[in-house]
């Protein structure tokens, strides 16, 4: 049989730097398949096991807890090397108890960071797409790749907290002046300020966020701005 998708490695040299590897080590590395998230924007199960997290020394460790169902994402066990874990999504490692959630951090587009169990059961997912559909329901599209049904009064650009695995909408927070937010790419990945104003964009420029980071007033591509709460964080971002 020929095979589906794609290569299952790739060379470390052309490997995303937020995945923290040694370039200088072996040749390949095992890289990310099609999935929830953009492979440039994820990072796979086993290497966020040795790489990111530490928690285990090899590949052959790493394939031992994988496989024997010792990782959960989004609260579902993913028994694959290749599985991509991206923004905002929640990481439970069930023989130690540990858990993280995966956001940007310092420049950096993803880190883990430490959360209760109390965090694993809700996620922050931004709105890419929405459309009408048979009966005149609503249909958004989140950045994680999920499709959501719902009554509420959401666009495009807005944040959702979604129940996960349930996948339950709940609170909707609007991109708007005066929202909280965080930027999830670029040079100031991992800052969170307020949003002070929106520019609409136009045909040969994107829409811009002008936000507020730290003592410093900067515009961002709206694209690459997550609303995250209003005064404060709806989940835990740090």
């Amino acid at each position: 049989m020929v095979s589906v998708a794609g290569s299952k490695k790739l060379k470390r040299q052309m490997a995303p730097a937020f995945w923290g590897i040694s370039r200088k080590n072996k040749r390949f590395v095992v890289t990310v398949r099609p999935g929830q998230h953009p492979r440039a924007l994820s990072v796979p199960t086993a290497v966020l096991l040795r790489d990111v997290l530490g928690v285990v020394r090899t590949l052959r460790e790493a394939k031992s807890a994988i496989y024997s169902g010792g990782v959960k994402v989004d609260g579902v066990v993913r028994k694959s090397l290749h599985h991509g874990i991206g923004l905002m999504d929640t990481v439970e490692l069930r023989g130690s108890g540990a858990m993280y959630r995966m956001v940007p951090r310092e420049g950096q587009i993803l880190r883990p960071v430490a959360v209760d169990s109390a965090e694993m059961g809700k996620k922050i997912c931004k709105v890419t797409s929405k459309v009408t559909i048979r009966g005149g329901r609503t249909q958004v599209g989140m950045h994680d790749g999920r499709s959501v049904i719902t009554g509420a009064d959401v666009r495009v650009g807005d944040s959702c907290v979604i129940s996960v695995p349930g996948q339950e909408m709940g609170e909707v927070i609007r991109l708007e002046a005066g929202c909280l937010a965080m930027v999830t790419r670029g040079a100031n990945a991992g800052a969170t300020g307020t949003v002070d104003e929106i520019k609409r964009g136009t045909f040969v420029l994107p829409a811009m966020a002008t936000m507020s980071l730290g003592d410093r007033r900067v515009d961002v591509p709206a694209e690459i701005v997550m609303a995250i709460g209003r005064g404060e964080p709806a989940v835990s971002v740090a």
